[in-house]
């Protein structure tokens, strides 16, 4: 049975929305506890999926997996939306590529942290764990997770995407809302593709996070980055409105 770790808001409150996240290379749903619990404090809904293992697991398998984990949060009411798909590294190239396709259950949005360029899907030769942990993150508690977890794969950032998801990933034109988010210090990331690919979609916005590593969800920033990730929740339930317009700053 496909197990998942979930994340409720407080008791009392009207869910808010339904957050799929699907960790990459390497990752377990243990990576991703800080980020699932700061999205539920919220009021979102947040259920972490295992990582799809791209070299094993086809599109369509993981689509039925995706669908699969938001149907079984439903309440009477069904799966509470927005529904929205989170992905990290090769969890971010995975749901871009299926969002290329024509599906019968689509989310109401995505974000995309970290999708790694065409030609950087892996790292050259990453070395020593301490080498692996310079690209992922300069976070004391995030590098103490990933190396504390014996579920977490290590040198995983060494085995290349498959070029099709990757082309795929960067070729979408899906016209469903997206939040792109790059650290600038990501040594994985195509910032050229990135503004391509973000321009080529219908409802873009695309976020870089100054001083961020590849793991962007999870770096130094990880504060401001879960600000951005509810600020464009709450405008997507918005109809992508902006709640908050700066009229005048001196900053």
């Amino acid at each position: 049975m496909t197990q998942y770790s979930d994340y409720f808001g407080p008791e009392g409150l009207l869910v808010r929305g339904t957050i799929l996240v699907v960790p990459g290379r390497g990752e377990t749903r243990a990576t991703y506890a800080r980020f699932g619990k700061r999205l539920a404090v919220d009021a979102y809904r947040v259920r972490v999926v295992d990582a799809p293992g791209l070299g094993t697991e086809d599109l369509t398998a993981l689509a039925a997996r995706l669908a699969e984990a938001a149907e079984s949060t439903t309440a009477e009411g069904g799966v509470v939306g927005p529904l929205v798909l989170v992905g990290a590294d090769s969890g971010a190239a995975a749901i871009a590529a299926l969002l290329a396709r024509e599906a019968a259950r689509r989310p109401d949005a995505a974000i995309l942290a970290g999708l790694p360029g065409r030609a950087t899907g892996s790292t050259p030769s990453a070395g020593t764990w301490d080498d692996e942990l310079d690209v992922r993150t300069s976070c004391p508690s995030h590098r103490g997770t990933l190396t504390q977890d014996p579920e977490v794969r290590r040198g995983s950032l060494d085995h290349a995407i498959p070029d099709d998801v990757l082309a795929a990933a960067y070729a979408s034109e899906a016209d469903l809302p997206a939040l792109l988010l790059v650290g600038d210090a990501d040594p994985l990331a195509d910032h050229e593709a990135l503004a391509h690919t973000a321009k080529s979609l219908a409802r873009a916005r695309l976020s870089v996070v100054h001083g961020a590593h590849h793991d962007v969800l999870n770096d130094l920033q990880h504060r401001s980055v879960a600000a951005e990730v509810i600020a464009f929740l709450e405008t997507l339930r918005n109809d992508l409105r902006p709640l908050v317009t700066v009229r005048s700053s001196a900053w």
